[in-house]
Order: structure tokens, then sequence, then C-alpha cells
């Protein structure tokens, strides 16, 4: 039985596993030097800008501390939401391998705001102090909210004129676009997103994320980074070629609304169960609820999910491409069964 734990816990989209298939025939130039990765290449420039850069990498945190190490010095800070996947689930990595200090913002929703942003801009120039150098968000954010792109102008223009630079986590981007009615460059390259970290793991690939450069200033020395940081893959065009078949023909727009269809129909359906109480808006694909906590393991049992906030019994349920109405149903059905 499927669970509602993760988006990285869903299968590979058929269409992407035929791309590997495809590419594994012949020997190939490896670490980058291929025609696959050069046709990758060309499509994000084409969805990013000519201006735009790419580096494929393997996983979301490696993704997240390239571009973090290539937008800084170590005696910089990053400021990010105190929920940030950067602060809380990469196991410290961002500030081992860039050297800055983290300073986090609590936020009620996981979105940044200028007025929130305000109160660590300070100590600039004196030399007692971490350096303010980044301002990281996530979009989709870690609670499943979305910044509208009046938000995202109004935050690039904040952190700009203050000297500082804008980090986008896109490890659920497609999910974000998609929900907005966009395309990925209204949500990014036009509103001033420096450094994005592309996610395609949770939307159907089997591996493989991205670290796309809007600023082509900070892509100089990421060929470097990538290599240092472990992230070079000797046969790249089997990352290519996933990128490839989700951008090609609108593979990763179609995965994207379906899971966020999915979760919206499972908050649909609990509103008509008085004791699980939604905590969010659900915008894309992550419904988070206060759930009795008396069926929160029986439930588990059958549909793994996590917790998200123990202490409120608050759970994260999250949707993927190959959730199906059925499913959503039934663990519905068991929800309210063990409620009985």
């Amino acid at each position: 039985m499927k669970g509602f734990a993760s988006d990285n816990n869903s299968g590979v989209h058929p269409d992407v596993m035929s791309a590997i298939l495809e590419v594994n025939t012949e020997h190939a130039v490896g670490y980058g030097g291929d025609e696959v990765t050069a046709r990758a290449e060309a499509l994000f420039q084409r969805f990013f800008g000519e201006k735009s850069k790419v580096f494929f990498v393997y996983n979301g945190t490696g993704a997240n501390v390239i571009a973090l190490q290539a937008m800084t010095r170590p005696f910089n800070a990053v400021i990010a939401s105190e929920t940030a996947h950067i602060n809380v689930d990469e196991c410290g990595a961002p500030e081992k391998h860039s050297g800055c200090k983290m300073l986090t913002i609590k936020t009620p929703d996981g979105k940044l705001t200028p007025k929130l942003i305000q109160q660590h801009l300070h100590g600039f120039g004196f030399e007692h102090h971490s350096q303010p150098g980044v301002v990281s968000i996530t979009q989709s954010t870690e609670m499943g909210t979305l910044y509208t792109v009046e938000e995202l102008k109004k935050l690039s223009d904040f952190v700009h004129t203050n000297g500082l630079f804008l980090h986008m986590d896109g490890a659920r981007i497609s999910n974000a676009a998609a929900a907005l009615g966009c395309d990925f460059r209204e949500i990014t390259t036009d509103v001033g997103v420096d450094v994005l970290s592309f996610g395609g793991t949770k939307n159907g690939l089997m591996f493989g994320e991205a670290v796309v450069f809007l600023n082509p200033d900070f892509a100089g020395h990421a060929k470097y980074i990538r290599k240092q940081t472990t992230q070079l893959h000797s046969k790249m065009r089997y990352i290519a070629a996933q990128f490839e078949a989700l951008l090609a023909n609108e593979l990763w727009r179609k995965n994207a609304e379906h899971s966020n269809r999915m979760a919206t129909l499972l908050a649909q359906e609990l509103e008509a169960v008085k004791e699980i109480q939604l905590t969010q808006k659900p915008e894309v694909n992550g419904v988070f609820a206060i759930v009795p906590s008396h069926i929160i393991q029986p439930l588990q049992e059958k549909y793994f999910f996590y917790m998200w906030d123990e202490a409120r019994n608050e759970v994260r349920w999250m949707t993927s491409f190959d959730t199906n109405e059925d499913e959503i149903k039934g663990f519905v059905a068991e929800i309210k069964r063990l409620l009985q």
C-alpha cells in the first residue's frame, strides 16, 4: 500500500524510465561532454533564459550546498526560514561546506517577508559579525505554501536593495509553477532570483537535481565546487536524459498538477471529518493537519507518513504524481474507521 510520507517515496515516471533506457546503449563522453547533456542544458536555457547556466547534481542537499558555496564567502551569513530544509534537514551541510552562519526566522507559514528579514540586516562592515550575504527561500515552502509572483518580486527587490542575493530552494518548484499557472521563468529569472536549486526527484525522476545560475556572475567557479562537493556524476547522460524527458513535453507540469490535485482532493475529503484540523491551506501537494493522537500509530501502520510537530500531533501528508483517487478515498475511509 502506498503511503503519504513523501513524494521522494514515489516510483519513477515511465517516460523518465524510458529515457534512461534509451541512453543506455552506446558509449558516451563522461562528465557532461555528451549530446544528451547538451540538449538538456539547452532546454534549461529555453526555460530560464539564454544567460542561465545549469549544473546537474545528484540530490537536493548537494544542489543547495553548491548554490550557497558559489554565492558566499565563509564570513557571510545565510538568512532563511526556521523551517527551511537547509536549516532542518541537511545535517548542517550548508554550514559545513560554505562556512556560513545560518540566521533563521520563525514564520507562521514558512514564508519570508521584507519585514521579517529586516531583523537580521545589521552589523554590515563590522568585523566581529557575520556579514549577511544571501536570503534563501523555498518555493513551494516546506509547509506547502506558495510565494506569489508579486511577493517574490517585492522580496527580491528588498534583498538586492540591501546588497544581498536571493537563493531559491526549488525542490518542488514544478508544483509551485503548476499551482500558480506560471512557467518557471516567471517565478525565478523574471523576479530576480540569483541562483535556483531545481528539483526533479520529487516530480518523477529516479535521481538528479540541478543548480541553475540565473545570475551568471556566480557560475564561474561552480564546476570546481561541484567536483569538490562530490556531486559531479561521471555518466552525466543518465541525469540529463531524465531532465530532458521531464521538460521537453510538459511532463513536469502534468506530474505536478496531478500531485497538487490529489492533495486538494485529500483536503476536501477531510473537511467532513470534524476531528481533523488542517493547519495550512493546501496550495501544492502537501496537507498538514492536527490529528487525534490515538489514531496516528495505527494509521501509520497501514499508510506510512511522518509527524511534522509531535507536540501538537501535527502530521504531514504528501501526494505524488502516482497517487490516485482510490488511494485518497481509502486513506480517508481508514481515518474515519479509526475515529469511530
